[in-house]
């Protein structure tokens, strides 16, 4: 039976819509490390700010003036009672991220990133009291497994780099946990999420970024040779870090869980390969093997998700609360993506 048009133009905007979000996504990440590494501005604290900025004024522009989404109404007293925290998070995220870039490759720090999973069902479980099927415990075992080879295989290893890139893991996690209960009864998209939190994330990092990296910055504006094609470049990042949450909005829409899962950690393949071709950081075999493994057990861990989820009602699902607990919905390595 040949494939209707309408299911033909189904698969072809999925494609799409996976490749832009892969572009979106790996040039920011190279843009950023090309901004610390290349352009010799090590302010991450200033690139996430500016990025902020940027998305704020994205989300401003793309809801109130071009209306392409509808503004999701939030109640003022929830603005600081739930959106705040989440953004005070939200941003110690993205600083992280940042700040692990300036110290580590591109390739160390993505694989350290897949291992968001582990850290938000072993916070899930501690703080939550949550249960989980024996099938999610065992699919961590190759990601932690191919973390510890990545890491003990890494030539370039920084611990100080290693340890931000760690605990943005944790601050992913810690992010997705609050969202489950502080954002309970909204049901944001990406856009509206940036919208309300770019705003405050702002706020709370400007005066850090000033007070911390303010005389730095000058001095890089004094003594840099071309500052104009530089802060073309570092903007640039913040409006491409922007389009990215933008694309993140259409992925959702055109491709399905399990589809999803498989393209974000081929994703994050396509960016350590292509950080490579660029800044031609050496890579061992070793290394190569635990940043497969780890991809690997990451996509294992999102069928495992999926198939549990897939399951009658009145089997026992993960993760499952107790009867006393109020059941949350499992946000982990679902449909979201932490750069702004």
């Amino acid at each position: 039976m040949e494939e209707s048009p309408l299911c033909q133009w189904s698969m072809i905007r999925a494609l799409l819509s996976i490749l832009q979000w892969w572009g979106f996504n790996v040039t920011v990440i190279i843009m950023n490390k090309w901004i610390f590494q290349k352009l010799d501005f090590k302010y991450p604290l200033s690139v996430s700010c500016i990025h902020f900025i940027c998305s704020a004024v994205g989300a401003y522009l793309v809801i109130k003036v071009l209306k392409l989404k509808p503004l999701i109404e939030v109640n003022p007293e929830d603005r600081w009672r739930r959106i705040f925290p989440m953004s005070f998070v939200f941003c110690i995220n993205i600083v992280l991220g940042n700040v692990s870039l300036r110290y580590i490759p591109v390739s160390f720090m993505q694989t350290i990133k897949s291992f968001t999973p582990a850290t938000t069902v072993v916070l899930q479980w501690l703080v939550w009291r949550k249960y989980f099927d024996w099938q999610i415990w065992a699919s961590l075992v190759p990601i932690v497994g191919g973390i510890l080879l990545t890491s003990v295989t890494e030539l370039n290893f920084n611990i100080f780099g290693f340890c931000a890139a760690l605990f943005g893991c944790l601050a992913t996690s810690t992010k997705t946990i609050l969202a489950e209960s502080l954002l309970h009864g909204y049901k944001f998209d990406s856009i509206n999420t940036v919208y309300y939190m770019a705003p405050f994330a702002t706020m709370i990092l400007a005066v850090p970024a000033l007070l911390l990296e303010g005389s730095g910055v000058m001095d890089w504006f004094h003594t840099h040779e071309s500052v104009g094609s530089s802060l073309v470049i570092i903007f640039s990042s913040g409006v491409l870090a922007f389009c990215l949450n933008f694309s993140i909005f259409y992925v959702i829409h055109s491709t399905a869980a399990v589809t999803f899962n498989v393209a974000g950690n081929l994703k994050v393949a396509v960016a350590i390969i292509v950080s490579w071709l660029i800044f031609h950081n050496p890579i061992s075999a070793l290394n190569a093997v635990g940043c497969a493994v780890t991809l690997i057990g990451c996509t294992f861990y999102g069928y495992v998700r999926h198939k549990l989820s897939q399951q009658p009602p009145g089997t026992p699902r993960a993760p499952r609360t107790p009867r006393n607990r109020m059941e949350m919905i499992p946000l982990v390595n679902e449909k979201f993506d932490d750069k702004v």
